[in-house]
């Protein structure tokens, strides 16, 4: 372990870099095959939650001289972010199809299915900040407003729960039948646990909060280049694009140099 921190803070000193750590709370909309696409009621109760760590490379300012870096574009706008974090929703269909009203096998079927998506991420992103992080860092003005973008690589591990006919998720008479019509014989649900990658962009701001810390507040979309992430992946022709979600994060940065 010394030698691993003796080899960080060598790497840290010859980059020149400085260091941010934080974390994070949030709550993630989930857009996946359960319910009904921009229904209301299917965004609102499709939410779960969210926790992280984050660490930032600062380019503005130098850890091995507590100087300012060279002046540049770049190094006065950009900072790089690096993430671990979790989520995890529950997942119910809602709208037409579910309707009180329908009493048909169908109706029921989709009733009593429900899932859960649970998914950790480890990436990277990169942030602008259209105002110098010099003044910021200073203390000149309050906010920092941020664009971001990047990639992360995800395990997920979904659940997958019937109480229709005999229980099993593995008979395909417990689910909706129009699903297992248009498979062709592939599957439509899993609870298999996996791995893919994932984009993500963001748009935020960061508030000032003393000279060596930050709150800021975020709102992130993701997408999964895996359509099983919840669990089910119908081929129905609403089935229009893999799994993806809404993050809104609030966090706490502190500035180690």
């Amino acid at each position: 372990m010394f030698v691993l921190f003796l080899s960080l803070q060598t790497t840290k000193a010859q980059l020149g870099f400085s260091h941010e750590i934080g974390a994070f709370v949030g709550a993630v909309a989930f857009q996946s095959d359960f319910g009904v696409r921009s229904d209301f009621e299917t965004n609102a109760g499709n939410t779960g939650v969210a926790l992280g760590i984050v660490h930032y490379i600062n380019f503005a300012y130098r850890a091995d001289c507590n100087c300012y870096s060279t002046n540049t574009y770049f190094n006065d706008h950009f900072k790089l972010r690096s993430e671990i974090s979790w989520n995890k929703t529950t997942l119910n269909h809602f709208g037409k199809w579910v309707d009180d009203a329908l009493t048909s096998e169908n109706a029921d079927r989709l009733r009593r299915h429900s899932g859960e998506a649970e998914n950790f991420d480890i990436g990277m992103q990169l942030e602008y900040f259209p105002r110098s992080v010099r003044a910021f860092s200073a203390g000149v003005y309050s906010f920092a407003p941020f664009i971001a973008a990047g990639v992360h690589f995800v395990s997920f591990n979904p659940s997958v729960t019937t109480s229709y006919g005999d229980n099993s998720i593995l008979n395909n008479d417990n689910f909706y039948s129009y699903w297992d019509d248009v498979s062709g014989g592939d599957p439509f649900i899993s609870a298999e646990s996996g791995s893919t990658w994932s984009v993500v962009t963001s748009v935020g701001t960061r508030y000032k909060l003393s000279i060596l810390s930050d709150l800021f507040v975020e709102l992130r979309w993701q997408y999964y280049f895996d359509d099983f992430v919840d669990g089910l992946n119908h081929k129905l022709d609403s089935n229009k694009a893999n799994d993806w979600n809404l993050w809104l994060n609030f966090g706490y940065i502190y500035y180690l140099d």
